[in-house]
């Protein structure tokens, strides 16, 4: 974009210094037509070289504004990629935690169930022993 507009100052100070030029005496009206004509021709080669380069400036935009969405998309996806690996991380230790702490409450509730039982077959046995009295 810096280029185009480059460009084009640069053609408007050509133009300016071409239109203060002093106009060229009619003294000779045939060379006079040759000669413009040979301008005309110089002025439109000047015409298709700033067209050229203009042309050039833009398709160079162009290209590195596609490389700059390319590099973007890229690091957009890795950014995406690297939040889907954290979230299956964190997950896979949530579950982890889960599991965890169901294999403690099952252990808890295994050692509870355990010791009602030891408690009770206490108070069965003890209640089926009499008591000997000497």
């Amino acid at each position: 974009m810096k280029k185009t507009i480059a460009t084009l100052i640069a053609g408007l100070f050509a133009t300016a210094a071409f239109a203060q030029a002093p106009a060229p005496a009619a003294a000779k009206p045939a060379s006079t037509a040759a000669a413009a004509k040979v301008e005309a021709k110089q002025e439109k080669q000047a015409a298709k070289a700033e067209v050229k380069e203009t042309k050039a400036a833009a398709k160079a935009d162009v290209k590195e504004a596609k490389q700059t969405a390319k590099a973007d998309v890229k690091e957009a996806k890795l950014d995406a990629k690297a939040e889907v690996k954290e979230a299956k991380a964190e997950a896979k230790e949530t579950k982890k935690d889960a599991k965890a702490e169901v294999k403690e409450a099952k252990a808890d509730a295994k050692h509870a169930k355990a010791e009602k039982k030891a408690e009770h077959k206490a108070t069965t046995v003890a209640a089926a022993t009499p008591a000997t009295t000497k």
